[in-house]
């Protein structure tokens, strides 16, 4: 019998136990990583390496987008950025330009920290909310 490998036991046990929250902010970590990855292929000219790491990309944005509740008025805004950055990463493995990774970067990261500020409040208060139980 194979003994399985610490790390990926652990990576699978945290999204097992993930909250929806913190499976979206491992979304935006990924994706942010995958363009990271995308940016250093285009430097070492690595194209196949670099076409990969740009659909990993997108097929986060897409599980984003289809995650998204549409009766909320929020959401039909996300949709249309997390629109905007797949075709901007569409265009940007198309012309291997990084400066065009590094917009859509920008905007992954301001969502990933605006989400990881939202868990922390919302942490914050059931912690509040069980403290007066």
């Amino acid at each position: 019998m194979a003994i399985s490998n610490p790390y990926q036991s652990y990576q699978q046990n945290s999204v097992n136990t993930a909250s929806p929250g913190e499976l979206t902010l491992m979304l935006y970590n990924g994706c942010l990583k995958f363009i990271h990855l995308a940016k250093k292929a285009i430097i070492n000219k690595n194209i196949e390496e670099k076409n990969t790491n740009i659909q990993k990309a997108q097929k986060i944005i897409q599980e984003l987008m289809v995650t998204l509740n549409m009766d909320l008025e929020i959401s039909k805004n996300m949709m249309s950025l997390y629109d905007y950055m797949n075709r901007r990463l569409m265009e940007a493995n198309i012309q291997n330009d990084t400066s065009i990774l590094d917009e859509v970067e920008g905007l992954v990261t301001e969502f990933r920290d605006t989400w990881k500020e939202v868990i922390q409040i919302n942490r914050q208060k059931q912690f509040s909310q069980g403290g007066q139980a």
